[in-house]
């Protein structure tokens, strides 16, 4: 089934990274995949984005729906068919505060969805998210408050370094309800803007999993923030894959 397109607005986006040793995020990448690299470093996160109006394109924004979500994401490149390398997003794992999302992913919209809990503070620039699965896999939470730059020794030499190598992650694949399928979906933001943050705490229970993780292979690196971003998500062609599980 092809997936339909969708607008609507990026309420909040946190991207909130980690730089890793490229081995170590080679073994959690399936074929043909590869670790789009930073001064060496491979670069992977969550993305942690409210979303409002969704709906199919052509609907006013009244009937759209809105949802806290959160992407486990890691940057990558890879050859298509005619040897072009090719730059986006594998995203093992989603999930979402809406259960029709839950209901759809994989189907109707791009991915498998897992249900999760998320309570959510934001007042006066500062932002405190918590995030608990239902299934008891995906535990996060972020305090963080506007800034004026990057924090010293990011990989990323500014603002705008970072922005360029995000905006280039536009396209995500992520496992389909569909065995040996990864959905593949685009986001067309219509005004890009991102800003920095400044972490005070993050604790996510996928990058603090040691047997994923080894002591030192993964340190957390920047945040930015994207604020009342219209965009639209458009449906791509899945890629096959045998080995494409999530977390």
């Amino acid at each position: 089934m092809k997936l339909p397109l969708v607008q609507g607005v990026i309420d909040r986006r946190i991207l909130a990274n980690y730089r890793v040793a490229r081995d170590v995020l080679a073994r959690l990448l399936p074929p043909p995949f590869r670790p789009k690299l930073v001064g060496g470093h491979g670069i992977a996160g969550i993305c942690l984005i409210r979303l409002k109006n969704i709906r199919p394109r052509g609907l006013p924004g009244f009937v759209g729906i809105g949802s806290e979500n959160a992407a486990h994401r890691i940057a990558v490149e890879w050859e298509d068919d005619r040897g072009t390398t090719r730059e986006g997003v594998y995203i093992p794992r989603r999930d979402s505060s809406s259960r029709l999302n839950v209901l759809a992913g994989g189907r109707l919209f791009a991915g498998v969805h897992h249900h999760a809990r998320f309570d959510v503070d934001e007042r006066d620039g500062h932002y405190r998210i918590s995030i608990r699965s239902d299934d008891g896999e995906t535990r996060v939470r972020l305090e963080a408050r506007t800034a004026d730059a990057l924090p010293p020794g990011s990989v990323f030499t500014d603002v705008e370094a970072a922005s360029s190598f995000f905006r280039g992650g536009s396209l995500g694949y992520s496992p389909s309800a569909q065995a040996g399928r990864l959905d593949a979906l685009e986001l067309h933001s219509l005004d890009w803007q991102v800003s920095p943050l400044a972490v005070d705490r993050f604790e996510s229970s996928f990058f603090d999993d040691a047997t994923r993780f080894p002591p030192g292979s993964a340190q957390f690196d920047c945040a930015l923030l994207m604020r009342e971003i219209r965009h639209e998500w458009h449906g791509r062609e899945p890629m096959q894959c045998g080995a494409c599980a999530g977390v």
